[in-house]
């Protein structure tokens, strides 16, 4: 992997967005300072998708339905070609939570539920670690970062494996040094977790090792100001590759 000597001056952005609450967060606050430029499609709306032309890089954020709820869901249909699309045209694409899981299965790989629902603050360990490791780096130091998901993935054909946990083996990838899934939250802010708890609360009614009070979680906050600085870091490490 290499890095380029420069940052790309200007990105044009585009976020697919699933519901209201779980928004861009703290990668706005990014895009501001960048001086990049934001467009958006949002499912929850009457959403219509940009041409591929439009934008160089491609945000598909979390919700809380699955990549395989298309009947309830028709719009993940179009979604999920979509993305194919911006990935067979060379886009840099970044997905997080539900979108790491659609990113995934663009590229073929298997989602399906994961052996435990993981939700709250627990740590994320380094795989495969070097210098070009976008989490990590050398170091396996864990980061703690937010969980709110009980689906997963298997890490997909010529991706680089990132990061795992105890209870999700694949947490992170890396595809062809410009397609990148996190299946947990470092784009949240303090609105944003306030948001989650209330819209998902429903997921925290049967408490467990990994499952987290809403107490619990609220309490974690502390750890928001890192995942932001961590997500910055990465997300300019990706526009020098």
């Amino acid at each position: 992997m290499q890095y380029k000597k420069e940052v790309m001056n200007h990105l044009n952005i585009h976020c697919l967005q699933h519901v209201p609450f779980e928004g861009l967060g703290c990668i706005e606050q990014w895009i501001a300072q960048k001086g990049h430029t934001i467009s958006y499609t949002r499912f929850y709306e009457n959403y219509i998708f940009p041409d591929i032309a439009a934008f160089d890089w491609l945000i598909i954020m979390g919700g809380p339905m699955g990549t395989c709820q298309v009947d309830q869901f028709p719009w993940l249909l179009a979604e999920k070609a979509f993305i194919r699309k911006a990935i067979e045209c060379n886009k840099t694409c970044v997905g997080i939570c539900l979108g790491a899981q659609l990113v995934a299965e663009a590229l073929g790989a298997k989602v399906y539920a994961n052996q435990k629902k993981e939700i709250g603050w627990f740590p994320v360990y380094g795989a495969n670690l070097s210098t070009n490791n976008l989490l990590f780096g050398e170091k396996q130091n864990p980061i703690t970062v937010l969980h709110w998901h009980g689906d997963t993935f298997d890490l997909p054909v010529g991706a680089v494996h990132l990061a795992y946990t105890e209870v999700t083996p694949c947490q992170a990838y890396l595809y062809r040094n410009n397609v990148l899934g996190l299946q947990f939250h470092l784009e949240l802010t303090e609105d944003g977790l306030h948001s989650m708890l209330f819209n998902c609360k429903e997921d925290l009614y049967t408490l467990s090792t990994s499952v987290q009070s809403e107490s619990t979680i609220f309490q974690g906050k502390s750890h928001l100001i890192g995942g932001n600085e961590k997500l910055f870091d990465i997300l300019d490490r990706l526009s020098c590759l």
